[in-house]
Parts: C-alpha cells; structure tokens; sequence
C-alpha cells in the first residue's frame, strides 16, 4: 500500500496561515474538524507549531521538523527533514503523514503531497507567514463544504476545501 502525504492547514483568503505566532482564528469546529480527521494519525510539524499544540497529542504521532533535542517525553519525535519523518512514520506502521505546520513544514512537503485539506478563512491578513501557492495546474479541488450555519460561532466564516494531486511539480502524475 502506498504512502499519503496529506496537508491540512487553515488558510486566510489572501494565502496566509499565521500573523507570525499561532493560528489567528478562533474556530471551535475547525478544530474539532482537524482532531477528528487527524485522529490516531502521524502528524509532521515545525518546531513552533509543535510547541503551540503541546497537550494536544493525545493519540497522535507527532513528528517534529528541529536541530535541536526535544525534552521528554518527545525526545524520539524530532526528525530533520521530511524524509525521516516518513521513514518513521513507515517504520511505526503508518501509511499516511499528516503535514500541520508551520510553513517550513509545507513548504518542504508540497512538491510531495498527494492531498490537501484547507480550510479557507473568509478573512484577510494582508501579510504574515504564507501558505504555499496552490498552482491549480497541479490540484484538482474535489470537494467543498460549509459547515451548517450557526455552527461556527462567533468568529469568521470559513469552508473546507478538499484538492487532489493532478500532477507533481516538475513532471507527470
């Protein structure tokens, strides 16, 4: 069977994911939503990112993009690149990574990725850390959904979007 690189991120209308620390929206169902697919999963993420979410790995893999040590009990988790995180991931049993951040972390694993899951803010930053550009030569969006009105509270509306790989840069699919 073969391996998924998956990307899931939340992203403002003009492609940015952060101001420059944490995620700028306070969206209770999208949070739910990325627990519930990224439930039990291997997760590749940036040092920041990780230590942003810490207490949220209650049955996740986490895989960490550092140079340096993590502190117990994490100390296995750190990897320096994209290709040990897989590595470990496969040698774990896994069959999907799942890329959360930051931007180091997607832009290293978009030339790989088969599958993106965005969640798109109906919010503009007007600058901050960017998301990778989505070439719509290369992603086909599959599938969008809005979540049921009322549901999102009281910050910005957002949709999730789902894109799958047409092809990989620099050659075919």
């Amino acid at each position: 069977m073969s391996t998924r690189v998956i990307i899931i991120a939340a992203v403002s209308a003009d492609g940015f994911i952060s101001k420059g620390t944490g995620v700028p929206w306070d969206l209770p169902e999208d949070r739910q939503h990325f627990r519930t697919l990224t439930q039990g999963q291997w997760l590749f993420l940036g040092r920041r990112t990780f230590e942003e979410m810490l207490g949220w790995f209650r049955d996740h893999h986490p895989l960490v993009l550092t140079r340096r040590p993590l502190p117990a009990p994490w100390e296995m988790a750190g990897v320096e690149c994209l290709e040990a995180a897989l590595a470990k991931m496969k040698a774990g049993g896994g069959r999907s990574l799942w890329i959360c951040g930051g931007a180091a972390a997607y832009a290293m694993a978009m030339p790989q990725a088969d599958e993106l899951i965005l969640t798109v803010v109906a919010e503009e930053l007007g600058d901050g850390v960017a998301f990778p550009v989505v070439d719509e030569s290369e992603w086909q969006m599959v599938r969008q959904e809005v979540p049921t009105a009322g549901s999102s509270g009281p910050g910005p509306t957002f949709e999730w979007r789902w894109y799958e790989r047409v092809r990989k840069a620099g050659g075919a699919r």
